[in-house]
């Protein structure tokens, strides 16, 4: 866990330096535009997007600026402004951005709007959301335009597989549902019974040495875990004496939360 949040820590000290979005920006609605022409100071002016998409450029009237990147806003104006400058030397900057929203909700965190002012890529954002860990990330999915994107949050922020990390964009929306299950229960003829806590990588025989481990009575070849299945509940029998004496490790397997680990006592 220490290791994943600095790995986060340098992500989003990596993203600092990047003020904006550059000439990759799209400009949309409420954001501020400074306009300039070189050496004509009338036509040098900082001016609002309204909310239908356009702006009033002094001389020229209106002009549509919302789905366009400053880039393009300043070629469309250059060509425009030829009536009244000769050989207009057009800038465009993006002053303040208002336009550039992700939405994030879903039963396992608080549903929030993030203001992007800055290049921000899904893994970052994931590491400023403070409640991710209550959330179940391998049924989460990201929303574009109406369709899930092919990305796996598990791999991503659990797995550490970058290449499942992407930009974000305006009007993205990231599902996170609740995780309903994040223990594993050990059960039967162990010192101590209970539910423990979760976590990636858990294998059976630390979980029950987490119970107080067998009790004297315990058939260590008679440990089963059960575990729910979208289809029908499956049971893993794990034969312990082999992992211990002779071993075995394929008998250690790998849990996952909500699994039962039963112990069974033996007869003689």
């Amino acid at each position: 866990m220490r290791s994943r949040f600095l790995w986060c820590l340098l992500l989003l000290l990596l993203a600092l330096p990047h003020a904006g979005f550059g000439s990759e920006y799209v400009i949309g609605e409420g954001d501020t535009l400074d306009v300039a022409v070189w050496g004509v100071k009338d036509l040098s002016f900082t001016v609002k997007v309204r909310p239908d998409g356009k702006i009033t450029v002094p001389g020229l009237g209106e002009v549509s600026a919302s789905g366009v990147t400053p880039n393009a806003l300043q070629s469309t104006l250059a060509v425009k402004l030829k009536e009244l400058v000769k050989n207009p030397m057009v800038t465009v900057t993006v002053k303040e951005i208002t336009n550039s929203k992700v939405y994030v909700f879903g039963s396992g965190v608080k549903s929030t709007v993030y203001d992007l002012s800055r290049r921000t890529s899904l893994l970052q954002l994931l590491c400023v959301i403070s409640e991710v860990k209550g959330a179940d990330l391998k049924k989460a999915y990201l929303l574009r335009e109406g369709k899930k994107l092919n990305v796996d949050f598990h791999k991503l922020f659990i797995g550490g597989e970058i290449d499942q990390d992407l930009q974000l964009q305006t009007n993205d929306a990231l599902f996170l549902p609740l995780l309903l299950d994040r223990s594993v229960y050990v059960m039967g003829a162990v010192n101590t019974p209970k539910a423990i806590e979760y976590r990636e990588g858990m294998k059976v025989m630390e979980a029950i040495l987490e119970a107080g481990g067998f009790t004297k009575f315990a058939d260590e070849d008679d440990v089963v875990v059960r575990r729910k299945t979208a289809g029908e509940p499956i049971s893993l029998p794990v034969k312990a004496k082999r992992l211990f004496k002779k071993g075995d490790l394929s008998q250690n397997i790998e849990l996952k939360a909500g699994d039962y680990i039963m112990v069974k006592e033996s007869f003689f």
